[in-house]
């Protein structure tokens, strides 16, 4: 007998047998990091059980985690609206770094002569269209020339990150920063209040939350979110239905790049008060909002639940830096080996592995 193997379409998936594969694939990519830590030298029990101690297992990590966990809801959020409509936007690190060149020009204008009420909403309406402009640049590229987005967005992180560099050693560096490359420092009225004792910017968090909950109601309860569904399921049947990509692209873009400008403005005036370089506004949030989606299966309500998972993975892997002397692209390999098993484990979710056999 000669076998062959094919992968089938499933017909249906349970929710219970989604769970399942989640599972699977998370337990995969713990393994395989462990064998990341065996090669270099560490005990992978240990390793992982200091990654989330350091971020959950005191009052310190915690907050610290909620801190990191704020601009992944905001990126992640925005991305399931592109992701679902099968635009792959790998560019919300640019659209952060944006938002936040955008807010911290309005702080530093506006901030000495406006009162916070007025100047803090004029930097995250800025923010958020700086984010949108830079985020429809690849729609606009994707659909009049046909190129490819995941393409177009990585490139743009590179011009996006360049920029800022440019623009804190050259025309916007600070006179009181003493020649370091630094904007000067918002001033009091445009600097957000954070809640005692941490570094959580409440009102970047009650944006994120918010936003969590309205993408949601957007994506299941309007039109607009029925579009997205069915262009992301069924191109064809979008055509056919008379659904226009580009209206739905574009607006979809204008959602993602928004909410990652918000971020980068939180991050600004609300963490480091001044324009640094580009990696030191971002902790790589652009990048691991891709797994925070991806890990809550585009669920806006879900993302929140991955992005605390995942700000912990950042909090946590600053403790095994120290602790046990590992590189600071750990962190990096962590999320890359996870995103591939979540990636691997959504494939599986829709197809399945068909066992044939015939006579020879």
């Amino acid at each position: 007998m000669k076998h062959r193997v094919r992968l089938m379409p499933r017909e249906t998936v349970t929710p219970a047998f989604s769970l399942f594969v989640l599972v699977c694939s998370l337990a995969a990519g713990l393994l395989m990091v462990s064998l990341v830590f065996l090669i270099k030298g560490a005990n992978p029990l240990f390793a992982i059980a200091k990654i989330f101690g350091g971020s959950f297992g005191s009052a310190y990590g915690i907050k610290e985690t909620i801190t990191k966990a704020i601009p992944l809801i905001l990126i992640g959020t925005g991305l399931t609206v592109a992701f679902k409509g099968k635009f792959w936007n790998i560019g919300a690190e640019s659209q952060l770094l944006f938002g936040a060149m955008a807010g911290t020009w309005i702080g530093l204008r506006l901030g000495p002569s406006l009162p916070a009420a007025a100047v803090l909403p004029l930097m995250f309406l800025a923010g958020f269209l700086a984010g949108a402009v830079w985020g429809i640049i690849p729609a606009l590229l994707k659909v009049r020339f046909s190129i490819n987005e995941v393409i177009s967005t990585l490139l743009l992180n590179y011009i996006g990150a360049e920029l800022m560099r440019f623009l804190i050693t050259g025309p916007w560096k600070g006179k009181t920063q003493f020649g370091f490359p630094y904007t000067d420092d918002l001033p009091a009225s445009a600097v957000l209040s954070v809640l005692p004792g941490s570094r959580i910017h409440i009102v970047t968090l009650v944006l994120a939350l918010a936003a969590a909950l309205i993408i949601f109601f957007l994506l299941f309860s309007t039109k607009f979110g029925y579009e997205v569904r069915v262009i992301g399921e069924n191109p064809e049947a979008a055509r056919y239905a008379g659904i226009g990509f580009m209206r739905t692209a574009l607006l979809g873009m204008v959602i993602s790049g928004g909410l990652a400008g918000l971020a980068g403005v939180g991050e600004a005036a609300g963490i480091h008060h001044h324009l640094g370089y580009p990696d030191s506004v971002s902790s790589g949030y652009g990048f691991t909002a891709i797994i925070v989606a991806w890990l809550a299966k585009l669920n806006p309500l879900g993302v929140i639940v991955s992005s605390v998972f995942f700000a912990g993975i950042l909090v946590g892997g600053d403790a095994i830096q120290i602790s046990l002397g590992l590189p600071a692209a750990t962190v990096q390999v962590f999320n890359g080996i996870l995103l591939f098993f979540l990636i691997m484990g959504d494939y599986f979710i829709k197809n399945r592995l068909v066992f044939s056999g015939r006579r020879a």
